[in-house]
Order: C-alpha cells, then structure tokens, then sequence
C-alpha cells in the first residue's frame, strides 16, 4: 500500500520527534544492561544502531523534503 506524500511527511515527522527518541532510550537501556566495552565497541554499537533505525523507514522519509508532486503549481494555471 502506497502511502501519499502528506501521509508519508506525517509519518516521518512522527517518527522523527516520538520514534526516535524513544529508539535512543531503548539502545542506551539495552547497551547499560552490559558490562561497558572499549570506546571503539561501544561507538561501533551506537553507530550501528544509529544505521539500523534508518534502514526500514528509508521509504518512509523518500522523497519528504521535495515539493509536493501532487499539488497544482501555480505555472500550470
């Protein structure tokens, strides 16, 4: 199902300000339930955490910063 482009800047907004934030919470929990690693491990981790959130939602956030492709411009009048 094909979400439009208003729904898809909805979600990915959404996402951004609630989703993300809650994801970061949850990757810190998760990382403290374990012994801390050398500097370059954890920075490893989070950095893959930081790669893996985007991957999934990539087609959510396709396309949301150009105009939108369904509006009338004022050109075409």
């Amino acid at each position: 199902m094909a979400l439009s482009y208003k729904a898809r800047k909805r979600l990915s907004i959404f996402v951004l300000v609630v989703g993300l934030p809650l994801y970061i919470a949850a990757a810190l929990f998760v990382v403290s339930l374990f012994e801390r690693p050398s500097i370059l491990v954890e920075l490893g981790v989070y950095v893959g955490l930081g790669i893996l959130w985007a991957i999934p939602l990539r087609s959510v956030f396709l396309g949301v910063g150009q105009p939108d492709p369904d509006a009338e411009s004022s050109e075409q009048k």
